[in-house]
């Protein structure tokens, strides 16, 4: 377990480290004279080998809850060791030669077979599984790529490659390894694996310093290979010497296609010397530097300086120290019970893998690096580009409401040119959001991809900050506090600017709080005007909140009766508003000018009358009805079937039974 630490050191930073070590680390037996550790990029376990006569091995993920321990026969030192994707077959090295396997299937015997590599004085630099069947051996002369058949315990040979190799890489959240080749080892094959195949990508040659008393060799310490927003990028870290013209060192961004060439897009600069790691965590490249003690973090999609064909970044934030926190200790049961122990950051003895992997085997702890959102707030004074940086983050909706509400209300609240730009880059992201789902849907309903897998939703990335967030997490208590009316108004209306600049369908509740803040603050004529002009669209909520506005603004009356016939669609609630109104004439008068009158019901329109106890009005409802139906039917009579038979009567009672229109023969 891990436990942030109270230093005085970090209340005196404010709190505002941005990185920090997963509180949950996975712990294993530490590295010794009898215990060797290893680790598989692509399973993310780390191996414990526990060597003298019988070896025991303990195998811990990410899920370290259910480890999985085994022993097996000591037949030589272990070089490399990893299962195989689903942790059904194991691949031990113990010899340049060969690499041996062992089944974990159930209900298959665990009887070991092995497989030579098949060039002839070649070494196995290591192994890589791409698939739960398929292996690859990297050897110095090529590399060997075979289908594993574990319940027949032998390898067939599907595609080999000659090549001089010096060193290799593995990306496995991509399936592409990359070989070094040539003298300086600066030139670069990779070679992408997917079911079943193997496909070599255009080499490419990485740029050594050039100012240096000799020739360096690349050193694969130097290189990593990271998708960064969906792209895999090779980064290389360039070392400099200090010389007048240099302004320390710089990691090298390579772009590698699946195809075409391996083009250098990005430049990072450090702006320092020294050792340094590079880990890739939520698309940020984030350098560490160990003779300061401290980190600093990339954003390759933050706007840079552009020479038209690299692009320079700087650091986003200061340079901060990873958060300090505090480890158990390790021991034995009894010893474990002590008070943690202040972790050392930025230990010599830490190896950094991709993306996001720290172990230290001195001490046995597998960290993952996490990024934390809400100090990048007081360090990022500039909203737009504060923006720009969150929205492209893991879990930052809330952070992302938490500066929007700021930004409206708190003591730094900004002009509203800022909350404009604001607005539109959420709106930005949130039309696409509604474009990239619209499209989909089409897809799906068309039937277009049946049978193919090609067209898949693609992974949400951004935050998405719809108008029901903003609504209720920013705008509804940003209009319930004490601020002035006009900038209140200015920011509902930019906001609502902004979604239609974006051709976003604006929800009627925005509307409503809009006319909602109006009314607080009396703005009656500026309501008049916004709708008058349209600046609030048309809608059915929209008239119906009007009408209960006209006790204390009558105007707001025929505003809603203008805008549900300005609907076309709503005329049925522009008949049950009128009717509601006891307007029954009114009601009449609409029916008769949309010529809707042959269909309607007698029984509404009476029984609205008679609510009315204006028997005048009742009587020239009744006769409209009498002339209606003497019109359609040639009798002034109404029929069973209109359920009228208590208003006949009462019309009887009240004017006689003369007073019924009588039948006008033709």
């Amino acid at each position: 377990m891990l436990y942030p630490e109270a230093t005085p050191e970090a209340a005196g930073m404010g709190g505002d480290y941005y990185l920090e070590l997963c509180p949950r680390p996975v712990h294993f037996e530490k590295a010794s004279a009898i215990n060797s550790v290893f680790f598989d990029e692509a399973n993310k376990q780390v191996f414990a080998v526990r060597t003298g006569g019988t070896t025991g091995v303990v195998v811990k993920g990410p899920d370290d809850r259910n480890p999985i321990s085994f022993r097996m026969e000591d037949k030589g030192e272990v070089k490399c060791i990893k299962f195989s994707l689903g942790n059904r077959i194991l691949a031990i090295q113990r010899t340049p030669k060969a690499v041996d396997f062992v089944n974990f299937i159930p209900d298959c015997p665990q009887t070991n077979y092995s497989q030579e590599c098949k060039t002839r004085n070649a070494s196995i630099l290591g192994f890589c599984w791409t698939s739960p069947t398929e292996i690859v051996f990297i050897t110095d002369q090529g590399i060997e790529f075979y289908q594993v058949f574990a319940e027949k315990r032998y390898l067939k040979l599907l595609k080999s490659q000659s090549i001089n190799v010096n060193w290799y890489l593995y990306c496995p959240e991509s399936s592409v390894i990359l070989l070094s080749t040539t003298v300086l080892c600066n030139v670069l094959q990779p070679f992408y694996f997917r079911g079943g195949t193997m496909s070599k990508l255009s080499k490419f040659e990485i740029e050594l310093p050039t100012a240096v008393p000799k020739p360096l060799k690349l050193s694969e310490r130097d290189i990593a290979m990271a998708t960064i927003y969906g792209q895999l990028f090779v980064l290389f870290l360039r070392h400099h010497w200090r010389t007048p013209n240099s302004n320390g060192a710089e990691v090298v961004l390579y772009h590698l296609p699946r195809e075409g060439s391996c083009k250098k897009m990005h430049v990072l600069k450090l702006n320092r010397t020294g050792k340094f790691a590079v880990n890739v965590v939520d698309n940020l490249v984030v350098v560490h530097h160990q003779d300061t003690e401290s980190s600093v973090i990339f954003d390759i999609r933050l706007r840079g300086e552009f020479d038209g064909t690299v692009t320079y970044h700087r650091p986003v934030l200061p340079a901060r120290s990873l958060q300090p926190c505090q480890i158990a200790v390790a021991g034995p049961a009894s010893v474990t019970s002590q008070s943690p122990v202040p972790c050392k950051l930025y230990s010599s003895s830490w190896i950094v893998f991709q993306p996001d992997i720290i172990i230290s085997a001195s001490e046995g702890y597998l960290w993952y690096l996490q990024v934390k959102l809400q100090p990048v707030v007081n360090l990022l004074p500039d909203k737009g580009v504060l923006m720009d940086f969150l929205i492209q983050r893991k879990d930052c909706k809330m952070v992302i409401l938490s500066v929007c509400s700021q930004m409206l209300s708190g003591p730094s609240r900004g002009p509203l040119s800022v909350i404009a730009t604001v607005f539109d880059k959420l709106n930005f992201e949130y039309k696409k959001y509604l474009e990239a789902e619209q499209s989909y849907t089409g897809v799906i309903e068309s039937g277009q991809n049946r049978g193919s897998s090609l067209m898949k939703r693609s992974p949400q990335t951004q935050a998405i900050i719809d108008q029901s967030d903003m609504y209720t997490h920013v705008l509804s208590v940003f209009t319930e506090k004490e601020l002035p009316h006009k900038f209140v108004s200015a920011v509902l209306m930019e906001y609502i600017r902004s979604l239609n600049q974006f051709q976003i369908p604006v929800q009627h509740y925005l509307y409503e709080l809009v006319i909602k803040t109006l009314v607080h603050h009396k703005l009656f004529y500026m309501l008049h005007q916004f709708l008058q002009y349209h600046v609030l669209s048309d809608s059915k909520p929209l008239a119906c909140q009007l009408l209960t506005l006209e006790s204390i603004y009558p105007p707001a009356h025929q505003l809603s009766l203008d805008m549900l016939k300005r609907l076309s669609t709503a005329n049925d609630e522009i008949v049950e508003v009128l009717l509601s109104k006891q307007q029954v004439l009114a009601a009449l008068r609409f029916i008769r000018s949309i010529g809707g009158h042959d269909n309607i019901s007698a029984r509404k329109f009476l029984d609205a009358a008679k609510q009315t106890a204006d028997n005048m009005l009742f009587y020239t409802v009744f006769r409209f009805f009498e002339q209606r139906n003497q019109r359609l039917r040639g009798n002034p009579n109404f029929t069973p079937g209109e359920h009228c038979e208590e208003h006949i009567v009462f019309f009887k009672q009240v004017f006689g039974e003369q007073a019924l229109m009588k039948p006008t023969a033709f």
